[in-house]
């Protein structure tokens, strides 16, 4: 094979990697409503995963657990926390939300990674994103969290 033929065909494999890379599945989505719907119907547990100075200036959403991301045990004491949360159930549905979506994104590959089945991110966050306005700005109800 010549080094031009060689070279053609390196290309084209990284090429069909880099498109595999790409289009990965990133997990499960809701829309905040969406997710606010299925709290309410009981179908779904919701998860807060910002820090206790982000829960004490917006609130949190309605129904939401506040389990931060940053945890001081590292994502091992993140992963406990969830799972003491669903009482074990690695299959229950699980929601996550953060600020703006990138560390519910986060969080979600962490605790799917670790055998948790089912858990969606609410990308558009708190206070929104290209994802979507925000659980805030589409008015859905905050509790506040004064002593956070």
């Amino acid at each position: 094979m010549s080094v031009s033929r060689l070279s053609v065909a390196a290309l084209a494999a990284f090429a069909l990697l880099s498109l595999g890379a790409c289009s990965r599945d990133n997990g499960l989505t809701l829309s905040a409503p969406d997710a606010y719907a299925q709290v309410q119907a009981g179908t779904l547990t919701l998860i807060d995963v910002r820090t206790s100075d982000e829960w004490r200036q917006t609130g949190v959403a309605q129904g939401a657990l506040r389990i931060n991301m940053a945890n001081a045990q590292g994502e091992a004491g993140f992963i406990r926390q969830v799972d003491t949360a669903l009482g074990g159930d690695r299959n229950a549905p699980i929601g996550l939300i953060g600020l703006a979506g990138s560390r519910a994104t986060h969080a979600q590959e962490v605790l799917r990674e670790s055998g948790f089945a089912h858990v969606y991110t609410i990308k558009e966050g708190m206070l929104g994103s290209s994802a979507g306005p925000g659980w805030i700005a589409r008015k859905l109800p905050v509790e506040p969290c004064p002593r956070c």
